[in-house]
């Protein structure tokens, strides 16, 4: 299965049994990033958490609206 970057519109090919292709085969909104632009996010935003500018909102509770 071939797979383009949404960022860098670099084309991957990517086994056609494995998890990732099944996903996107299944949720078609699912959109694909190549291993270097998710490692460039997931360090920008590692680096981004450990600043103090970051705030992140994690809820535990849970709302009931039955």
């Amino acid at each position: 299965m071939r797979a383009q970057c949404v960022i860098c519109d670099q084309v991957d090919r990517i086994d056609s049994h494995s998890l990732l292709a099944k996903q996107m085969r299944k949720k078609r909104k699912m959109s694909y990033l190549c291993d270097e632009c998710n490692e460039r996010i997931t360090d920008k935003t590692n680096k981004r958490k450990q600043s103090n500018d970051f705030t992140f909102y994690k809820t535990d509770e849970f709302d009931d609206y039955i």
